[in-house]
C-alpha cells in the first residue's frame, strides 16, 4: 500500500504592528463588551416589560370602567323604576301624566356617591324635562338598544353619562352622568402600583446582570492584561481561567496562534543563522582570492585566481539557492497547491539539464522506467498528485548530491540512474548511484538541516541543506522520502513516493 502521512499544516502569519495612538483613542470611544451585553439583554427586556405593562394596565382599566358603568346604569334604572303615570287635576279626572315619585331624601339615597357629583334628568320623548337638571343631554341609544354610554360636558365638567330609553308606563328616557375623579384616581393607582415595582425590579435586574456578566467576562480581561504585559518576543502559552467552553476555546486558539507564530519566527531565525554561517566561508574565500590576485603581477596568476573566484562564487550561489528553497518550503507547507503532474516529463527535462555536467564529471547519467510500467501506457501510470516546482527541486537536489558524492569507491565507471516505478497506487521516484552508500544511522543524521557527510567535508563542498530540502518538499506534498542501500551492490538509493493520480 502507498504510504500516506497526515500533512502537517503550519501557518506563518506576519507579526502584527504596534497599536497606534489613533487606534487606542478610537477603542476608548467604543463601549465595553459588558455594557453591550447588558444593553442587548435589558433593551428587549424593557420593551417586553413596557408592552406587558401597557396590556395589564389596559385590561385592568377596562374592567374598572365596566364596573363604574354598571353602577351608573343601575342608578339610571333605579330612577326609571320610580317614574309612574299619575292623573292630573284636583278631581284626578284629567289624562294621566308621567311623574318621578321620589322625595328629596329618597333621591339622595338613590344617587348617593361619597366622592363624585352625580347629575340626572328624566326626559319626555320630545326632550322636555320631566325632572332633574335642566340642560343635561346625552346621545340616545340607536336601533333596538336600550342604553348608551358616552362622554359629555355639563356646566364646564367632563362627565361619563348613560342614557336609557323605556316604553312603560309611557315612553320616556333617563340620563345619569357622573364626574370622572374616581375613574382617573383608579387609573393613576393602577399605573403607580403596576409600573413602579416593575421599574425597581428592572433596575435590580440590570445591576445583577452587570455584575454577573462582568464576573463571566473577567477571564477575558485577564487574557487581555496578560497579552498587553507581554514582551513582543515572549510566545509562550498564556494561562486562561476558563469559566466557560467559549473561553476555553479562545484560550486554545490564542495559544495555537502563538505556537504558529513561534514556529514561523524559529524558521526565520534558522534561515538567518544558516545564511550568516554558510555564506561566511565562501565570501571570506572569495575575498582572500581577490586580495591575493591583486597582490600579484603575473597575468597567469590573475587568471588562476579568477577561476578560483568563479568556483567559489558558484558554490555561494548554490548555497543561496538552497537556503531560499528551504525558506520557501516553510511557507509552501501552508500554501502549496497540488495538481496532477506528469512525473515522466519532469524527469526528462531535469535529466537533460544535468547531462552536460554529468558528462564533464565522467558520470553515466541515465533514466529507467519511462518506456512502459506494468504493461500499461506510461502517461496515466506516471501522473502523481503534487507540485511541479517542488518535484523539480527534489529531483535536482538528489541528482546534484549523487554527482557530487556518489563516486565509486574503486576505479570504474560512476553511474547515476533516475528510476520510476509504479506499485499499489504509488509512483516512486528514485535516484541511485554506485558510490560508497550510507548506513541507516548516517541516513537519518544527514536528513537534518546543516549536517554534512564525510565526503562533503573531505571535498569542502555542500552546506548540508540538500537532503533537508528534499525531506521538507516531500512533507509539503504529502509524499515519503527515504534513503536506503542498493540491493546486491554498493551505492545509495534516495526515493520519494507519491500518491498516484486517480
Amino acid at each position: 500500500m502507498c504510504w500516506s502521512p497526515l500533512q502537517e499544516m503550519t501557518l506563518n502569519p506576519a507579526p502584527e504592528s504596534a497599536t497606534t495612538a489613533s487606534a487606542l483613542s478610537g477603542d476608548a470611544r467604543l463601549p465595553s463588551l459588558r455594557a453591550r451585553v447588558v444593553s442587548h439583554v435589558l433593551l428587549p427586556l424593557a420593551l417586553t416589560w413596557l408592552l406587558g405593562t401597557a396590556v395589564t394596565v389596559g385590561v385592568a382599566y377596562y374592567f374598572a370602567q365596566t364596573a363604574f358603568d354598571r353602577a351608573l346604569l343601575d342608578d339610571a334604572y333605579a330612577l326609571a323604576s320610580r317614574v309612574k303615570l299619575q292623573a292630573q287635576g284636583k278631581l284626578q279626572d284629567g289624562p294621566p301624566v308621567l311623574v318621578l315619585a321620589l322625595s328629596d331624601n329618597e333621591m339622595s339615597t338613590v344617587l348617593f356617591d361619597r366622592s363624585e357629583a352625580i347629575f340626572f334628568a328624566v326626559l319626555h320623548p320630545d326632550g322636555a324635562v320631566l325632572a332633574g337638571h335642566p340642560g343635561l343631554r346625552a346621545p340616545q341609544p340607536q336601533g333596538k338598544a336600550q342604553s348608551r354610554f358616552s362622554e359629555i360636558s355639563y356646566e364646564g365638567k367632563n362627565l361619563r353619562s348613560v342614557a336609557v330609553v323605556l316604553r312603560q308606563p309611557a315612553p320616556f328616557s333617563v340620563v345619569v352622568a357622573q364626574t370622572l375623579g374616581s375613574r382617573n384616581d383608579l387609573l393613576r393607582s393602577v399605573l403607580l402600583y403596576s409600573v413602579v415595582p416593575q421599574v425597581l425590579l428592572l433596575l435590580l435586574l440590570a445591576v445583577w446582570l452587570r455584575r454577573v456578566i462582568g464576573h463571566e467576562l473577567w477571564p477575558l480581561a485577564q487574557l487581555q492584561q496578560s497579552i498587553n504585559q507581554r514582551d513582543a518576543l515572549d510566545l509562550t502559552p498564556v494561562l486562561v481561567s476558563a469559566s466557560s467552553s467559549d473561553m476555553a476555546q479562545l484560550g486554545r486558539a490564542t495559544n495555537a496562534l502563538l505556537a504558529r507564530v513561534n514556529h514561523s519566527m524559529q524558521a526565520q531565525r534558522e534561515f538567518s543563522g544558516n545564511v550568516a554561517h554558510e555564506l561566511r566561508t565562501p565570501l571570506a574565500g572569495i575575498r582572500a582570492l581577490a586580495e591575493y590576485g591583486l597582490a600579484q603581477t603575473a597575468p597567469a596568476v590573475w587568471r588562476e585566481q579568477l577561476q578560483r573566484i568563479t568556483v567559489s562564487e558558484a558554490r555561494a550561489s548554490r548555497l543561496v539557492e538552497q537556503l531560499l528553497a528551504l525558506a520557501l518550503s516553510e511557507e509552501a507547507q501552508a500554501e502549496v497547491q497540488t495538481d496532477m503532474v506528469a512525473l515522466d516529463v519532469i524527469v526528462q527535462e531535469t535529466v537533460l539539464r544535468y547531462l552536460p555536467r554529468a558528462d564533464a564529471a565522467g558520470v553515466d547519467l541515465g533514466v529507467q522506467g519511462l518506456e512502459q510500467t506494468q504493461g500499461q501506457a506510461r502517461g496515466p501510470d506516471l501522473r502523481v498528485q503534487g507540485n511541479a516546482a517542488l518535484i523539480e527541486g527534489i529531483l535536482g537536489n538528489l541528482i546534484d548530491n549523487a554527482l557530487r558524492y556518489g563516486q565509486a569507491p574503486e576505479s570504474g565507471i560512476n553511474t547515476v540512474t533516475v528510476e520510476l516505478a509504479v506499485d499499489a497506487g504509488c509512483v516512486t521516484l528514485s535516484v541511485v548511484d554506485n558510490g560508497p552508500g550510507l548506513t541507516p544511522e548516517q541516513s537519518l543524521h544527514l536528513m537534518q538541516r546543516g549536517v554534512r557527510g564525510q565526503a562533503a567535508q573531505q571535498i569542502g563542498q555542500g552546506a548540508g541543506l540538500g537532503l533537508a530540502i528534499v525531506a521538507k518538499f516531500a512533507q509539503v506534498m504529502n509524499a515519503r522520502f527515504t534513503l536506503g542501500t542498493v540491493p546486491g551492490g554498493t551505492g545509495l538509493r534516495a526515493s520519494v513516493s507519491f500518491q498516484a493520480a486517480s
